[in-house]
């Protein structure tokens, strides 16, 4: 009984966080599609990439970090001293050099996305900002892990509302004065919000912060950069989704098709993030116990993670169908748009069980450093997409593209189960 209630203390507000940190873009969506129609839609859903990659780079690096500080503290191992402090330096570094590279490239990259006219203008605007507020963002998604990983669970959720409240506030107020712009500010300035609240909990917590030797400084960076390419990856799994969506509806569709999958996406990334809310959350305890050399009490972890994922998935299942008619209407899409998000979401919903196992499966892998199995089950749906966006269409033209994400989905199932099995002692 005592794991379990340690578990839900973990949980609970690591799914409330990582469901946050997916309304920032649901509020942004749904200011734009009111004040901006179909083609603001398609715009924020064409830019919504690089913000979410900037923040899955957040979480990659601070999960990691987070990681080998609980693992080291379970060994009572000197290294933990500076490993949050090395961490820090890491998302500093990162951060300065994203904001230069989308800053001198945000046009070619964009253009890339598939954004091209009134679309390609909108999107840069949002996407300006984005590139200026990279350090709050950046910081705000790793510092969450640590402030889990140090206890505080129940804070890094509050400090996600207090930025969220930031940001719904600023789009009622930015948006219908300045457009895409407003929408980023005021995600930015809410990202900027949780940040300092994560500082102020270090500083009350008085966490150790010191850095690594200089000489050792490039071999931490490696070994924190190589576990966080598994959580970088899960986080930004949905959003390389949404890249290869946007640029074959666009190649077999029109812009109301990406007007139609931006609210798809909205409603279907949140249930996602609940998911590696589940797994992440059950992090901290799966790697102290796996420190430990407790395997019967990791594993334990991990089934309840699989129990809790199930029951969010079923009754996000249930509530997204029944409401299906109405979330075009609910982001101001077109009546065209909403009646094919109503066509189309069952086709994601079926999938989404399927998805639960991955999330879960893949959050342990890395929990306990197992990066080569991380890896592989990170980048297996990616991988079956694009080979099933490549062929589908071919035969099925539109309704190939629609079909290739939840297949995709299907067959990483499959490798999720192939890739446990071999994990198995």
């Amino acid at each position: 009984m005592s794991e379990r209630k340690d578990f839900f203390r973990f949980v609970v507000p690591s799914i409330l966080a990582f469901a946050l940190s997916g309304v920032y873009t649901i509020v942004d969506g749904f200011f734009i599609g009111r004040s901006l129609g179909d083609v603001g839609l398609a715009a924020i859903v064409l830019g919504y990439p690089i913000a979410a990659a900037i923040q899955a780079i957040g979480t990659g690096i601070g999960l990691s970090g987070a990681i080998r500080y609980t693992i080291t503290q379970a060994k009572e191992s000197e290294e933990q001293r500076s490993c949050f402090g090395g961490t820090t330096l890491l998302m500093l570094v990162i951060s300065g050099l994203i904001t230069f590279l989308l800053l001198v490239f945000f046009h070619p990259l964009l253009r890339l996305l598939g954004a091209e006219g009134e679309i390609l203008q909108l999107t840069a605007e949002y996407i300006q900002v984005i590139a200026i507020g990279t350090v709050f963002q950046l910081l705000a998604t790793g510092f969450v892990p640590f402030i889990r990983n140090m206890g505080g669970s129940t804070f890094a959720m509050t400090a996600m509302i207090a930025g969220f409240l930031t940001n719904v506030f600023l789009d009622a107020v930015f948006v219908p004065k300045r457009g895409m712009a407003g929408a980023a500010w005021a995600t930015v300035t809410g990202q900027a919000v949780t940040m300092l609240a994560a500082v102020g909990f270090f500083i009350k917590k008085k966490a150790a912060f010191s850095l690594p030797p200089l000489s050792d400084i490039p071999q931490f960076f490696g070994s924190v950069g190589k576990v966080a390419v598994a959580p970088f990856g899960l986080t930004i799994s949905p959003t390389i989704t949404i890249i290869l969506m946007n640029r074959f509806l666009l190649l077999y569709g029109n812009e109301q098709d990406v007007a139609a999958y931006s609210c798809i996406s909205y409603v279907v990334c949140i249930a996602y993030l609940l998911l590696q809310g589940v797994g992440d959350g059950s992090q901290p305890l799966i790697s102290k116990h796996y420190g430990e050399g407790d395997m019967t009490a990791t594993k334990g972890v991990r089934s309840l993670a699989y129990e809790t994922a199930f029951a969010i998935t079923v009754i996000c299942m249930a509530a997204l169908f029944l409401a299906r008619n109405s979330v075009g209407l609910l982001f101001g899409a077109s009546l065209d748009a909403s009646q094919e998000v109503a066509h189309y979401l069952p086709l994601f919903l079926a999938a989404m069980l399927f998805v639960s196992y991955v999330r879960v499966t893949t959050s342990y892998f890395y929990a306990t450093e197992k990066t080569g199995l991380s890896y592989a089950l990170v980048f297996a749906e990616p991988g079956f997409q694009l080979v099933l966006f490549l062929l589908l269409p071919l035969g099925l033209d539109l309704l190939g593209v629609w079909l290739a994400v939840p297949l995709a989905q299907v067959l990483a199932w499959a490798a999720a189960l192939c890739a446990k099995a071999l994990n198995s002692p």
